[in-house]
């Protein structure tokens, strides 16, 4: 499994950021930066509930 962030999309919300920190971070620049973005499969549901809870779908998971 991969992180994928449309950065050109992203708002800097911060929702990804608040559920699951060690995978998201929003930068200086106010856009997301993925931390790690091939996260173990275990972490799979956490990691896709915080992709869901972006508000302008810009995170998507692939594999």
């Amino acid at each position: 499994m991969r992180i994928v962030a449309d950065r050109s999309r992203c708002e800097g919300l911060g929702m990804c950021e608040a559920m699951e920190p060690e995978f998201f971070e929003v930068g200086e620049d106010g856009t997301v930066v993925v931390l790690d973005d091939q996260p173990d499969e275990a972490r799979r549901t956490e990691v896709q509930a915080a992709v869901d809870s972006c508000p302008v779908a810009a995170l998507s998971l692939q594999g």
